[in-house]
């Protein structure tokens, strides 16, 4: 299995991270990295890593501005593409089908191809600009999956609420994992 990560200038490089961290533990997938200018900065923002430990992560890396890379072509075969964290200005570019960089352009293949792709839209508030290309992008094809905790399974650090959003990803290209406790229903207590 090839999978496309990549990872926007958005707040939330964790989810990104934490997505490479996970598929790098499963040796059946091969993961293709693609992060934006904006992405790199905040990755050496947010986190105690640089952008050099986040590309080691990933299977092959490439560069935003290669528009020749293998991910921008739809002959070259994957099971989809994950954009964690996404930008409006990426999910604008994406919704738009304006292809200014290797980023969007892979997720324009994903969509022009049939393939999935999961977009991990960190912004809030929304105004009704944002929500209108929500839904065209959903409309083509994309699964606009923002990273809304759950509270069912009891969450006690941070990383229990990153892990939720990276299973929910994970789910959506049916890879297996325990990331989170999955919801088996309420247990009634006078039965």
């Amino acid at each position: 299995m090839r999978l496309v990560v990549g990872i926007s200038g958005a707040t939330g490089a964790i989810y990104g991270v934490r997505l490479l961290e996970v598929l790098r533990t499963k040796k059946e997938i091969e993961t293709h990295l693609v992060i934006s200018d904006p992405g790199r900065r905040t990755i050496e923002h947010e986190l105690d890593m640089g952008v050099e430990a986040v590309e080691r992560l990933a299977t092959h890396v490439h560069n935003i501005n290669d528009i020749g890379a293998s991910i921008a072509s739809g002959s070259f075969k994957t099971s989809g593409m994950v954009i964690a964290p996404c930008s409006i200005k990426t999910m604008s570019a994406l919704a738009n089908c304006y292809n200014t960089n290797l980023l969007v352009r892979a997720g324009d293949v994903m969509l022009k191809e049939g393939r999935p792709l999961v977009v991990v839209l960190r912004e809030t508030p929304l105004h009704a600009g944002h929500l209108r290309l929500m839904a065209e992008l959903a409309q083509m094809g994309a699964v606009i999956l923002p990273p809304v905790p759950a509270f069912y399974h009891k969450p006690k650090t941070i990383d229990d609420l990153v892990n939720h959003t990276v299973g929910k990803i994970l789910d959506r290209f049916n890879i297996d994992h325990n990331l989170f406790e999955r919801w088996a229903g309420l247990q009634d207590s006078e039965s």
